[in-house]
């Protein structure tokens, strides 16, 4: 019945600052953009990672759109890393700071960054 997840919705507070960083720093693709006319969502982006979808949906947050479903944004995104080394050292050189360890769990490292809002992206090495 249930496949997979079909993609995670992000509401950032600058869409085209965090196209620019989930493209040019991991690696995403832009698979479609476009405007959309239904308030208080005025455009909608979809941006790809091998079979992963973001949904990227630019809102007017007003008094008048209720506060609950319209907020900015959401709890973490896990990213899997071939070499959790190797992603530190490319993050480092693109200004990107670890916020959280690289740490061992075991069988796999996690780490943590975060996009242009703030927003958790956990790193995993399996």
């Amino acid at each position: 019945m249930f496949k997979r997840i079909d993609h995670i919705e992000i509401i950032p507070t600058d869409i085209n600052k965090t196209i620019e960083f989930y493209l040019s720093v991991l690696g995403f693709k832009l698979r479609e953009r476009f405007p959309i006319a239904n308030a208080p969502m005025k455009e909608i982006a979809y941006l790809t990672l091998g079979d992963t979808v973001i949904e990227l949906i630019s809102v007017d947050i007003t008094a008048a759109a209720p506060r609950n479903q319209w907020e900015y944004g959401y709890r973490a995104l896990a990213v899997e890393v071939e070499d959790m080394d190797a992603a530190v050292s490319y993050l480092g050189s693109k200004g990107i700071p670890i916020t959280w360890g690289p740490v061992s769990l075991g069988k796999s490292k996690r780490a943590e960054i975060q996009d242009p809002d703030g927003f958790p992206i956990e790193l995993r090495q399996w």
